[in-house]
């Protein structure tokens, strides 16, 4: 199997935050409005938003504007494309898991 690492560079580097991971784990549970997420942290709504767009530039997540909120839910197909790479790497270059 063939990948462009290139492209999922954007996608570490938008997890490379806990805040940012913990909003991740938080999608996992399913699609949130963007105050319950804020309602988690602290830390302002335009620091949220930062997250946001990074998170949603990577491609991990998508967003949606529902009158005056934005909901956020993972990108289910990109997140198993970062699991499929991950598994190549253990697999196929010899990288270990613990």
């Amino acid at each position: 199997m063939n990948y462009s690492y290139a492209e999922y560079v954007p996608m570490f580097k938008a997890l490379a935050d806990e805040t940012r991971l913990k909003i991740i784990h938080m999608l996992y549970e399913g699609e949130l409005c963007a105050c319950k997420i804020l309602e988690s942290f602290n830390i302002t709504q335009p620091t949220l938003s930062y997250h946001m767009k990074l998170l949603t530039e990577s491609g991990l997540i998508y967003a949606r504007r529902e009158g005056a909120w934005m909901k956020y839910s993972l990108n289910e197909k990109r997140i198993n494309d970062l699991r499929a790479v991950l598994k190549f790497e253990e697999e196929v270059v010899g990288v270990k898991k613990d």
